[in-house]
């Protein structure tokens, strides 16, 4: 905690020279602030100790960068802007600074330089947008969706339920998430409105990016990575050690009840009505993202409008064709369909035999940074290829994803041999599975372990047996 934060102090006038050596003299007097992190106004954000006013800046990747607001956004920067250079950061107008800024990530490491380079071989520039293939297979899902869709509101049946379900799931995992991620297209748009496939399945886009961008800039940290802490208490996919009060003996089963608790996640998502009314993810609050600023707060109409939309097409229609039990049935159906489609397939992602669990570890105990493209690789897995990538929207390349998250998954599959050969050259893990199958059987076993904390108890540095 700075001991002079919020003090006010007036900047010099500065004069600067030019590329010919002649003067450029800057009359304009600027008031430069000094705070702390938490003392960030909800129009400001922090990226390497200083802050910026983001009330007028015109993002060329569009509004969502308001998201930030009010929080130290520097990994979430870096990430998403894998190009940046100090140039692009003066388009920004600087306000005040935290002198005691200290990151747990470094950058511009030797494993970052070489990764970024012979990826950026294989996509150029401007090019890491969706591909023609990509939008034809979006147009195909949503166009199934939409049909789907409209016979559920006709008449709903055990097997449609079932396929409706499965067809959310693809919108979620094909659709929004590129869309979400600003890498569908080029066009802002584009990204706005096919990001919106969030909310026609249940879920906001919104309360997306607030959880799903921390996780990525945080991907499987002890403290901040709110994926990793959403099913606490009933599953722990953390490896506390075994005196933790986390921990309860009914986690020692939690491999057999994993299924069950992935199928609820549709209740407690949909009908989650305070989180959509404040629209405020409570993963994100949970880990010290604030979300309080007012283009978040602007966002808010929308987003409770779009959940009525979700409530009486999917709910609405059916029980006024059939008001029975048997209807009921269909919904949650429909609902636990979606949510083991979806829940499955991003908790294999990161939760397997050997993840890096605690990728920050090494700065609590020696004070120096980690590289955050190393933990990236080290916290993810991949699995399956080209096929597997159409069906999920990529997300099988999990450690490509996780690296350049703001590239379209079309183009996983292309740069994933260039990204193994390199973290084998920096003796990185990298973690590959042939088959989804595989993923999951190492999934379950790492559940199992970390429930019964056996890494604990058979760890010979533990001194226990």
């Amino acid at each position: 905690m700075a001991p002079d934060a919020e003090k006010i102090r007036q900047r010099k006038t500065v004069l600067t020279t030019g590329a010919e050596g002649e003067g450029l003299s800057s009359n304009e007097e600027t008031v430069e602030r000094i705070v702390t992190l938490k003392g960030l106004r909800g129009n400001e954000v922090c990226i390497d100790g200083f802050v910026y006013d983001i009330t007028s800046f015109d993002h060329p990747g569009g509004e969502s960068i308001n998201i930030f607001g009010g929080n130290d956004a520097t990994t979430q920067y870096k990430m998403i802007h894998p190009y940046h250079t100090t140039k692009h950061l003066e388009k920004m107008k600087v306000v005040g600074r935290v002198p005691d800024y200290v990151s747990e990530y470094k950058w511009d490491t030797p494993f970052e330089r070489e990764i970024k380079r012979e990826v950026f071989k294989i996509v150029h520039r401007g090019k890491e947008f969706g591909t023609t293939g990509y939008l034809s297979r979006a147009v195909l899902y949503i166009s199934f969706f939409f049909f789907l869709m409209y016979r559920w509101t006709q008449e709903t049946s055990f097997s449609l339920a079932i396929v409706y379900g499965v067809s959310m799931a693809l919108i979620g995992l094909n659709v929004q998430h590129d869309a979400n991620h600003g890498a569908a297209s080029r066009k802002v748009w584009i990204n706005n409105v096919l990001g919106l496939g969030a909310d026609f399945i249940g879920g906001s886009k919104w309360l997306w990016m607030e959880k799903h961008w921390t996780h990525h800039t945080y991907t499987n940290h002890r403290d901040k990575d709110p994926d990793g802490l959403a099913a606490e208490p009933f599953l722990l996919f953390n490896d506390y050690d075994l005196s933790s009060p986390k921990r309860a003996g009914y986690h020692a089963f939690q491999a057999l009840y994993f299924v069950f608790i992935l199928s609820g996640y549709w209740l407690s998502a949909v009908f989650d009505f305070p989180m959509i009314f404040y629209l405020q993810d409570r993963g994100a609050l949970k880990v010290g993202i604030r979300l309080d600023n007012e283009w978040i707060n602007s966002r808010r109409k929308y987003a409770v409008s779009l959940r009525i939309l979700y409530y009486v097409l999917n709910i609405g229609f059916p029980l006024y064709n059939d008001f029975s039990w048997r209807t009921v049935a269909h919904i949650n159906v429909m609902g636990i369909a979606g949510s083991l489609a979806l829940g499955l397939l991003f908790t294999l992602s990161h939760n397997f035999e050997n993840a890096e669990r605690d990728p920050t570890k090494p700065v609590r105990e020696t004070g120096e940074p980690v590289c955050w493209f190393k933990c990236q690789v080290e916290t993810s897995s991949t699995y399956g290829g080209f096929i597997s990538g159409c069906l999920t929207g990529g997300l099988n390349f999990q450690v490509e994803h996780h690296l350049f998250p703001r590239m379209s998954s079309a183009w996983y599959p292309y740069i994933a041999p260039a990204v193994r050969e390199i973290c084998q050259k920096h003796g990185v893990r990298y973690t590959y599975y042939p088959w989804v199958w595989q993923n999951l059987y190492s999934t379950l076993k790492y559940t199992h372990e970390v429930g019964n904390g056996s890494h604990w108890r058979n760890n010979p540095f533990k001194g226990e047996t």
